[in-house]
């Protein structure tokens, strides 16, 4: 093969030949260069931007878009009886959410969803269009075993979070104590809401990041530990609640009444051991919910005290020698006028006794024994044992009442408000005024939390004055009396029955009645005064000492049982107090 010839190539200029010239001028090289090369510089300049000049604004909007806080919420504190029974409690509970834009499920998923989520069709379609394209609420705080039931379901776009949900074991007979929450675990009615900032604790926080999903793929930063709300322990009895709350339960029905309240106090403390009322509710089970129902009628309603009144006017009497224990009161002939105005007993007594005028309820004896004193010492005497002030104790809605200043009463305000009338007071109002009596003259404050010692009282009558008026009232309790209905096996009892026509407009119903009953037991050292009302009886049966009195008797025995008071009376082998004759209440 013959080498081809290389130096007869050299010398040629390969550049002048026609078809290597290039026809673009040069410049446009230069330019596309100079393009590149400022590209080069905007991206370095942008990405100095970005990672050093505006680094802390992009950090913060891609944590927007990937970390996030979670809250991490404090256990709600605990309600307890006085016993350390539980009366509320939280305990964890799925809330189902949804990722609108990621939603996707077949129409048997759909039913079923909507069937374990108790929702119709429209209202999961407001709820899932109610948020934003990344998050809606679906149901808060379902059932465990509903969610587990859901989340084998495969849907797509839903997802689970864990919240808190109140529990409340005794349910209906304690709901006026303890209240509800709402949703947002804040407390609305009771104690929950009385003691909101106690209860609930404080929530924590945890950084995380999130993937598109909504799953949790890092934690960041340093988390904050949630602190626990406080344990309440109350006063109540729970034991003692539910009996309470069975028995008025039980007389509303019997009578055909509007509703009915039970207030049990301890003497040595002042803790109120229960407090029900019926018609209640089940705070689990809000759904259809009632103002009657929500109403603590114990606290929220007032009312004239009736008969009740009449032993603080006695007391008031003997304290300051106004009436002796051995006088003679003329009551005949059965009625009498006061500045125009007729005053009834329910029927001639004729001359009673001081010990009788208690016993018998004789409007005219007290009225007789009341206007021998100025209006400002009864005034003074109402005031001190609680009634027109507002009883000092941890709990929404107690109301104050009403007693009117003395400086205005005419003599025959005088005359009324010593057998009951033209003031008003709440059932917790009254059992609290009776500690005067079953404390031997000293007034207690109330507490609706537990007390580790002897409450301090306040005197407002002598110790033997006291002690008297107790006889009195057990003679009231007694045969002869207005509410002989009231005794109990076992125990000895003392106390008043009260009846009252209801207030209607600017005058009184001819027919609505309440009935009460206010007393203590046992009789000579009492551990307990209990309460009772009952509004509106319709049977046909309406006096306190037929319609509350037996309600008093029945929670007096197992109250004091429970207690663990030894019986004071020889335990017969069947009660006979109903047989006993009562005395028509005068009101």
């Amino acid at each position: 093969m013959k080498r081809p010839n290389l130096s007869a190539t050299k010398g040629v200029n390969y550049a002048t030949s026609p078809l290597l010239a290039a026809p673009t001028p040069s410049w446009r090289s230069r330019f596309v260069v100079a393009l590149v090369g400022l590209a080069f510089c905007g991206l370095l300049g942008r990405a100095a931007y970005v990672q050093i000049i505006g680094v802390e604004f992009f950090q913060k909007e891609g944590e927007k878009r990937y970390a996030h806080t979670l809250e991490v919420p404090g256990n709600r504190g605990r309600i307890l009886d006085r016993n350390g029974a539980l009366l509320a409690s939280s305990v964890p509970a799925p809330s189902v959410w949804a990722i609108p834009k990621d939603f996707s499920a077949t129409d048997e998923q759909r039913a079923q969803l909507l069937k374990l989520l108790r929702m119709d069709g429209k209202e999961f379609d407001a709820r899932l269009a109610s948020g934003s394209s990344n998050f809606a609420w679906i149901r808060r705080q379902v059932d465990a075993d509903a969610w587990e039931r859901i989340k084998a379901l495969g849907i797509k776009g839903l997802y689970e979070t864990r919240e808190y949900k109140r529990r409340y074991p005794e349910g209906e007979s304690a709901a006026h104590v303890v209240g509800f929450t709402n949703i947002e675990d804040q407390g609305q009615e009771g104690i929950e809401l009385g003691f909101q900032k106690e209860l609930q604790g404080r929530d924590g926080s945890r950084g995380v990041v999130k993937d598109r999903l909504g799953h949790v793929v890092e934690d960041i930063g340093e988390a904050v530990d949630p602190a626990d709300g406080r344990d309440i322990q109350l006063s109540i009895d729970a034991k003692v609640q539910f009996f309470a709350y069975q028995r008025v339960r039980d007389a509303v029905l019997e009578h055909r009444a509007k509703a009915g309240s039970v207030v049990v106090l301890d003497t040595l403390t002042g803790e109120i051991l229960a407090l029900a009322n019926y018609p209640s509710y089940d705070p689990s089970q809000r759904a259809r919910l009632t103002g009657a129902q929500l109403r603590n009628r114990a606290l929220t309603d007032i009312f004239e005290p009736g008969s009740t009144m009449k032993p603080f006017v006695v007391a008031l009497a003997l304290d300051h020698g106004k009436a002796r224990l051995d006088e003679v009161v003329n009551t005949s002939p059965g009625s009498m006028v006061v500045s125009g105005i007729p005053i009834k007993d329910a029927h001639a007594h004729g001359s009673l006794g001081l010990r009788e005028v208690i016993q018998k309820s004789s409007n005219i004896g007290t009225v007789r024994i009341a206007m021998r004193m100025q209006p400002r010492e009864l005034w003074e005497m109402y005031s001190s044992v609680g009634y027109g002030q507002k009883p000092q104790i941890s709990f929404p809605g107690a109301v104050t009442g009403r007693l009117r200043p003395y400086k205005s009463w005419r003599p025959i305000e005088q005359a009324t408000m010593a057998y009951g009338y033209g003031l008003s007071a709440s059932l917790l109002q009254m059992a609290r005024a009776y500690t005067a009596f079953a404390r031997d003259g000293e007034v207690i404050p109330v507490s609706m939390l537990k007390q580790e010692h002897p409450a301090q009282g306040l005197r407002v009558m002598s110790e033997g004055t006291a002690r008297e008026m107790r006889r009195m009232l057990q003679m009231a309790a007694g045969p002869g009396g207005t509410g002989p209905a009231a005794q109990t096996q076992g125990y000895s009892v003392g106390g008043k029955s009260g009846t009252a026509h209801k207030q209607e407009g600017k005058g009184y119903a001819s027919n609505k009645y309440r009935s009460w009953f206010v007393g203590m037991a046992p009789i000579d050292k009492p551990r307990i005064v209990v309460a009772v009302m009952v509004d509106e009886p319709s049977n046909g049966v309406y006096f306190g000492g037929a319609v509350a009195a037996p309600v008093f008797s029945q929670v007096v025995q197992q109250t004091l049982r429970m207690k663990g008071v030894a019986p004071d009376l020889e335990v017969k082998p069947q009660v006979v107090a109903r047989a006993l004759p009562q005395e028509p209440e005068s009101f």
